[in-house]
């Protein structure tokens, strides 16, 4: 497996959705990756990655950024409040908005700052205890406080249960985000990611199957 494999993988379901070439975004999980494969697969050319601590990105992107043109970069991980700004200057996407006060404190961050990267809601789709998320009868309510904000809303995020068929959160998600005018939809990883397309996913989030097995420090 590799990025070769993921990205023919990818443009099969696509064409088997009836989707447009190139309508599915990959994003390459780099978190907790060595530098030495992420550089690998920067060379061959991939710009976009996600990471989940805002601390870990910004040890690791300014450098390849000065070296690598074009790289795109996605916070896929939870966002505390006292790092939205360094997030804000740091990531061209955000797809963890999961609470009013993190949505405030963007809203005023981005007011400072003069701009604030699209953003996703996450969505908590199988109501999990420990996982963070907005509730699914909480999400109409919370896109509209976000957009009283005048916060740039993409889409929605979601990470279904392990237990469950993932096929079902994906449909709900997509159901949550046609009702409420949002075009994109950042769902389906290593495992699952032909099940999302099929249901609309815009965005791909592929880690361990692109790069190896994550190495933990």
């Amino acid at each position: 497996m590799g990025l070769h494999d993921i990205t023919d993988r990818i443009a099969k379901a696509e064409a088997e959705a009836g989707r447009a070439p190139g309508s599915v975004k990959l994003i390459a999980v780099s978190k907790v990756q060595p530098n030495a494969r992420v550089e690998a697969v920067l060379e061959t050319g991939h710009r976009v990655y996600g990471e989940n601590r805002v601390q870990e990105a910004a040890g690791k992107w300014p450098e390849f950024r000065t070296r690598f043109d074009g790289i795109e970069l996605h916070l896929i991980g939870p966002l505390q409040t006292n790092k939205a700004r360094q997030a804000l200057e740091l990531f061209n996407a955000i797809h963890t908005l999961d609470r009013p006060k993190l949505a405030q404190t963007l809203a005023r961050l981005a007011q400072e700052v003069g701009q604030c990267p699209p953003l996703f809601v996450q969505v908590n789709t199988g109501e999990e205890d420990q996982k963070a998320g907005v509730l699914p009868g909480q999400v109409d309510a919370f896109v509209g406080e976000c957009r009283a904000l005048d916060l740039p809303l993409a889409g929605l995020m979601c990470i279904p249960p392990v237990d469950e068929e993932p096929s079902l959160h994906f449909a709900l998600l997509a159901k949550m985000a046609e009702r409420n005018g949002l075009v994109s939809l950042s769902m389906g990883m290593s495992g699952d990611f032909e099940r999302a397309i099929a249901l609309g996913a815009t965005h791909v989030r592929v880690g361990s199957a692109i790069f190896g097995e994550r190495v933990k420090g």
